[in-house]
């Protein structure tokens, strides 16, 4: 079996997208996994049904910016490999306060990349030669596209928002203790995802829990902004397949050529969710409002999978149409899922406008 006896080293293991990595290394895979995740605002162990009982994994409540706490996670469980998935990653909460992400983005992969090394260095050749450090960042380092054309691993970096500037520094951090300390690293920038489990704050959960209660649906300008979809289970596939088979030193681009318009992503919600979730009054399409838009808002992200289809073989499983279906089916049959995050204080408040 895959990472039959490998222990991985999971940051963020409690977010949508690491705990969908951390989901797929338990059921499919042989590695031990262990949880590092600090457990901020849209962190939410509930995303990991039965992990806590489960012989192969452990939990640790710790933030990858302190130094002392991680080097005794490392010395602890001596790791294989490290798949860095914490980040403050809302694109509104950058603009109302960015030291968050300066602290979590930078600063954390900065202390994570260190206590990376210093394990690393104490192997033993064999072991050293098997350890890999996965840095997993975003489509929003590159900036924005026009109509035409996509995001390549050779694009040029150019972010637009405080928390695509992060991540782009973290990934130069990733790539600078590889070429300068010789760290096994690579790094996989993401096109959007969604799914299961998603923290209703991004656009489609949001979507979908304002629908179901028919409240007024905003999208951002006249919603012709366009994004890149990828299903939350298939980019943790692709994750364990660079982790597994990547080239050190390597960028991977994941996307699954799923472009659309935030208009068209929010029309087909409803459309959905009237379908799941019939409800009295008309068709949710009439929920739609149009709001101001958000400062900086790049206009297009569009991303070239090619070179982890060639070199790896990946492919999605799902296209845009089966993962949205799925996602909206999960908020669905899941609410106490949500509900538990409402009920905790999370609200729908518009932010990042300053």
């Amino acid at each position: 079996m895959r990472f039959e006896g490998i222990t991985i080293f999971v940051t963020g293991g409690a977010g949508f997208i690491g705990s969908a990595a951390i989901r797929h290394l338990l059921a499919d895979t042989g590695a031990h996994v262990v949880n590092i995740d600090k457990l901020t605002y849209a962190a939410n162990l509930d995303s990991l049904p039965g992990a806590a009982g489960h012989p192969r994994y452990v939990f640790a409540q710790q933030c990858i910016g302190e130094s002392l706490g991680l080097r005794a996670l490392f010395e602890k469980y001596q790791p294989d490999a490290v798949m860095n998935l914490a980040a403050e990653s809302h694109v509104d909460r950058s603009i109302d306060g960015p030291a968050e992400f300066i602290q979590t983005n930078v600063v954390g992969t900065f202390t994570l990349l260190q206590e990376a090394l210093r394990h690393w260095r104490g192997l033993t050749p064999e072991t050293q030669a098997r350890f890999r450090f996965l840095h997993v960042s975003t489509d929003e380092v590159f900036g924005s596209l026009g109509s035409n054309g996509t995001f390549s691993e050779d694009t040029a970096y150019a972010p637009s928002s405080p928390y695509a500037a992060s991540k782009a520094s973290s990934d130069h951090l990733v790539r600078a203790w590889r070429e300068t300390y010789g760290l096994p690293t690579m790094v996989t920038n993401c096109s959007n995802n969604y799914g299961a489990y998603h923290f209703p704050e991004k656009l489609i959960p949001h979507m979908i829990i304002r629908g179901l209660a028919n409240e007024p649906l905003p999208v951002y300008g006249d919603g012709s902004n366009v994004r890149d979809w990828l299903y939350v289970a298939d980019h943790a596939e692709a994750l364990t397949l660079v982790l597994e088979r990547g080239t050190i030193g390597e960028t991977y681009n994941i996307g699954a050529r799923c472009e659309r318009t935030n208009l068209d992503v929010v029309k087909h919600v409803c459309d959905l969710l009237d379908e799941f979730a019939p409800s009295a009054a008309a068709s949710r399409r009439d929920l739609i409002s149009f709001v101001a838009d958000r400062p900086g808002h790049d206009f297009r992200y569009a991303m070239d999978p090619g070179k982890i289809e060639r070199e790896l073989g990946w492919r999605p499983r799902e296209n845009f149409e089966s993962g949205l279906a799925k996602t909206v089916r999960w908020f669905c049959d899941n609410r106490t899922w949500w509900q538990n995050i409402l009920d905790r204080g999370y609200r729908h408040t518009r932010i990042g406008l300053d």
